[in-house]
C-alpha cells in the first residue's frame, strides 16, 4: 500500500467544498514530454494542487480544446478535466465523471461490508482492504467520487470496483503494495466519444520556458546494417539511431557496438552520436567467415546514467 499520509489531510480539507478547489498557481504551464502535451492555465493549477495527480490523473493526452458539446476540456490517460464558468471562482475546474459514464452493470459482484476492513458509502456499495487503502491515500472522494459498484470479478482474474470518477483494478500479479491500479478511462473515454483523433499526436511545448528542451527522460536506439549479405572477407558498415522519449534526435550519447565473428575475435569500437542522434560505423573489416553463419550485432548506448540496448546482424555468403 501506497503510505503518504499527507493525502489524507488534503482530503479532509477539500471534502468540506461541493467543489474542487484550485491551489495557487506556480507556473503557467508544464509540457509533458512523455506523451508530448502541454497543461496550461487552470487546468496546470488544478493539476498541480492534487497531490500524485501523475498517478491518479497520469499524463496528459491531448491538448485543451472546446468540444462537440461547446465544453472546455483536456484530456488525460486516466481523467478528463472540464471547465465550468459558472462555478465559483476557484472551483470552476470538475473532474468528469467517466467512471459514471463508461459503467455498464452485469458482471458477477460481491458487495462486502466487513467492520474495520469496509467502509460503506451513501450509494449502497462499500470499499474494502487495498482498495480502500488505496482510495484514501490518492484523493477518496475528491479525486474518485463515490463507489457505484460492488467488487466485480473479470475473466481474467482480476477484480475491479467502479467510482464516479475511475476504476479500480486488482492485479495478483504485480508486486505486494502495488495490486491496485487505475483504468485509463480518459483515453477509453477518447475512443468512447469519438473524439477527433487528431488532438493525440504529440505536439511542441507552447512555452520553451515550461522545460528546458534538453530534458533526457529515456533512451531508445535503433540499428541496421549496410549489407544485410557479406561475402566471408569484406567490409560491413553500421549505423545506431538513438532518440529520447519524444523520439528527437540524442546528440554525444555514447555508443558501443561489438560484432561477433564466427571466426576470429570479435570487433569492437566505441563512438558518440552527432547532432542528429547518428553514429556511424563505416569500417567493419573482416575476413574468412564462416559461410552461412549468422554475425550478431549488439549495441549498448548510454548518456547522463541512461542506458539502451539493441541488436541487428547479418548473414556470410558468397
Amino acid at each position: 500500500m501506497f503510505k503518504r499520509a499527507f493525502v489524507l489531510l488534503f482530503c479532509l480539507v477539500l471534502l468540506a467544498t461541493t467543489g474542487i478547489p484550485v491551489r495557487a498557481q506556480q507556473a503557467m504551464g508544464q509540457y509533458f514530454p512523455e506523451t508530448g502535451h502541454n497543461v496550461v492555465g487552470d487546468f496546470y493549477a488544478f493539476y498541480q494542487g492534487i497531490p500524485d495527480a501523475t498517478l491518479v490523473f497520469g499524463y496528459p493526452v491531448t491538448e485543451e480544446f472546446v468540444n462537440l458539446q461547446g465544453i472546455r476540456v483536456q484530456y488525460f490517460q486516466r481523467a478528463r478535466l472540464e471547465w465550468r464558468p459558472e462555478m465559483p471562482a476557484g472551483q470552476q475546474v470538475l473532474l468528469t465523471s467517466l467512471g459514471q459514464l463508461l459503467y455498464t452493470p452485469g458482471a458477477p459482484s460481491l458487495n462486502l461490508n466487513i467492520p474495520g476492513a469496509c467502509r460503506p458509502f451513501s450509494t449502497g456499495f462499500a470499499v474494502c482492504y487495498d482498495f480502500l487503502a488505496f482510495y484514501d491515500q490518492h484523493g477518496g472522494a475528491v479525486c474518485f467520487g463515490n463507489p457505484i459498484s460492488a467488487f466485480e470479478f473479470q475473466p481474467d482474474g482480476r477484480i475491479v470496483q467502479h467510482f464516479e470518477r475511475a476504476r479500480f483494478e486488482w492485479h495478483p500479479e504485480l508486486p505486494r503494495g502495488q495490486n491496485v491500479t487505475l483504468a485509463d478511462l480518459g483515453r477509453i473515454y477518447f475512443d468512447y466519444s469519438g473524439e477527433d483523433q487528431a488532438r493525440l499526436p504529440r505536439v511542441p511545448p507552447q512555452d520553451e520556458s515550461v522545460v528546458p528542451p534538453q530534458t533526457l527522460l529515456s533512451l531508445r536506439t535503433m540499428a541496421f546494417v549496410w549489407k544485410a549479405v557479406t561475402q566471408p572477407s569484406d567490409t560491413q558498415r553500421i549505423y545506431v539511431i538513438v532518440q529520447d522519449q519524444t523520439l528527437a534526435p540524442v546528440p554525444d550519447a555514447r555508443v558501443s557496438v561489438t560484432v561477433n565473428l564466427s571466426v576470429g575475435p570479435a570487433w569492437t569500437r566505441t563512438i558518440y552520436t552527432d547532432a542528429n542522434g547518428i553514429a556511424v560505423f563505416p569500417d567493419v573489416t573482416f575476413t574468412d567467415q564462416i559461410y552461412g553463419s549468422l554475425i550478431v550485432v549488439g549495441v549498448q548506448v548510454e548518456k547522463s546514467g541512461l542506458t539502451a540496448s539493441t541488436m541487428t546482424s547479418f548473414r556470410i555468403w558468397r
